[in-house]
């Protein structure tokens, strides 16, 4: 789909870099708890997307990308 691992961009808008890690979070009010989204974030940006998923206790772990299996 044209953000593969390889090829991910930065989930912040309008941010274009390359992502250095993933986010992977569920709503549990939503999503089962075995389901998981995730969002890839560049070093910038990592730790204000991840703040954003705490907050609401969405965010379940941070990986690098080069760790990444999803």
């Amino acid at each position: 789909m044209g953000n593969t691992a390889s090829h991910a961009y930065c989930s912040r808008k309008g941010c274009r870099a390359p992502a250095d890690w993933a986010l992977v979070w569920n709503n549990p009010k939503l999503h089962t708890p075995d389901r998981r989204k995730v969002w890839v974030a560049c070093d910038e940006h990592r730790e204000y997307l991840a703040n954003f998923l705490d907050l609401r206790g969405f965010l379940r772990e941070t990986i690098p990308m080069d760790e990444f299996e999803g």
